[in-house]
């Protein structure tokens, strides 16, 4: 029988927001709604929020005032970050039906398919939020999607000045290995390709007892889930330990040659203002280690530019840094205040034309990079997974490219030589592979 509850979710932000939808989704299905995908379909709408600038916050707030003015009988549940730390924000909108301070998918569900308990749920203490472990019923599949997630740890113990997601998500807690592997021969079944992610993936394991790494975590996923590529999610070049290297250099692509190493800036004063760990040389060292030993490479980064108190001297450094490196491509941002941060007390703030202007400016280096490393991968061989019927991949170096007509067949992979076709790659498959 078709169900009257029909929700249509928006997720903003990263991939661990992405996963948390997905169990929101699965934990309302399981109560017996519907998911579709057109937003004139729904009676409900689920909006799981991001908070990492203000400018996020406010993306959230308009998207609300847009789905109550265009479905005002639409009933719309509130949840993510920015609601974890704006909740009463929210509750005054109107339109909102609830608010779920964080990311609790037996919450959501409550909300779009209220029970006796929803409203216990919906009012848990932000410090209880903080605390709450990770974990619950098994992601079984990221739906429409080719790759899945595969969300390891929530949290962050570490303070930088610019972030508030700590603040929303709380200390870091890790799921049990046991867990994950379970969930991922869940994913498997459905996805060529799973991305393990989290608020912050190099602290996995370290809760725990006894500890665990992510290196350990990586290499038991690796033996007990065959047939299927691992790529890691964001993570610190200074956790990237001599394991986890090995384990990139001779898993024969199990483990993605990929790795998202945030950056922020390339000047050790800023550096500190941010309250970052590492230096900029910690960082330019093990960058090069890692590159010397993984070919090919997709080595990525964020940058922050026009962060207060940088100088021309540190946009330099950044940029020099860049140059240097063998990125393949960056996520460059001016910096944006995000209230309740550190930051936002920090003296000398550069203007918003200088900081633009200096991040056009690392992102056309970037691209100039990116475009070089593309290029040199014509000719070379590489696996694929498709992206639905698309009609574009990835390859295991994070680089999209064409690929063959696709019949929508789930965990479709292929396998072939690397071609230039204009600015683009294409794939000229010698063989499918189909892996049981």
């Amino acid at each position: 029988m078709e169900s009257s509850v029909r929700v249509a979710y928006h997720t903003f932000g990263c991939k661990a927001n992405q996963y948390d939808t997905e169990r929101m989704r699965q934990e309302a299905e399981a109560r017996g709604a519907a998911t579709v995908a057109e937003r004139h379909e729904a009676n409900v709408f689920v909006v799981n929020t991001c908070t990492v600038t203000n400018q996020a916050d406010a993306d959230a707030r308009r998207l609300i005032r847009r789905l109550h003015r265009e479905y005002p009988s639409a009933k719309i549940v509130v949840a993510g970050c920015s609601a974890a730390l704006k909740e009463e924000e929210y509750r005054g909108m109107a339109g909102v039906a609830d608010v779920v301070r964080g990311h609790k998918p037996t919450a959501v569900a409550g909300a779009v398919l209220p029970t006796r308990l929803t409203h216990i749920e919906l009012r848990t203490p932000l410090d209880r939020l903080h605390t709450e472990p990770v974990g619950g019923d098994l992601l079984r599949t990221r739906q429409g999607a080719a790759r899945g997630w595969l969300k390891v740890q929530d949290g962050c113990d570490r303070k930088c000045s610019f972030c508030a997601t700590r603040l929303a998500r709380g200390a870091s807690r890790s799921r049990p290995p046991a867990e994950v592997v379970a969930e991922a021969k869940l994913l498997s079944t459905r996805h060529a390709e799973l991305v393990i992610t989290g608020v912050h993936i190099g602290h996995y394991g370290l809760d725990l007892s006894p500890s665990v790494t992510l290196s350990r975590l990586c290499a038991k996923l690796l033996e007990e889930v065959p047939d299927t590529r691992f790529r890691l999610g964001s993570i610190e070049a200074t956790e990237v330990d001599d394991a986890l290297l090995a384990l990139l250099e001779r898993s024969r692509g199990r483990l993605a040659p990929h790795l998202h190493m945030p950056l922020q800036s390339g000047a050790d004063p800023v550096l500190r203002s941010m309250r970052r760990w590492h230096t900029r040389e910690q960082y330019r060292r093990r960058a090069l280690q890692i590159a010397e030993r993984v070919s090919p490479l997709g080595l990525g980064a964020d940058v922050i530019c026009g962060f207060p108190g940088e100088t021309e001297a540190d946009h330099v450094a950044t940029r020099d840094l860049v140059q240097e490196l063998p990125f393949t491509y960056l996520h460059v941002f001016p910096y944006s205040p995000r209230d309740g941060t550190a930051a936002v007390a920090l003296p000398d703030p550069v203007p918003q034309r200088v900081a633009g202007t200096r991040a056009r400016e690392i992102r056309m280096l970037a691209e100039a990079k990116g475009t070089r490393y593309r290029a040199g991968r014509a000719g070379t061989v590489a696996k694929v997974v498709l992206e639905g019927s698309a009609g574009t991949g990835l390859t295991g170096d994070y680089l999209r490219v064409q690929t063959p007509d696709v019949d929508g067949a789930p965990r479709r992979v292929v396998e072939g030589v690397l071609v230039a076709d204009g600015g683009d790659l294409r794939i000229d498959a010698s063989r499918q592979l189909w892996p049981n």
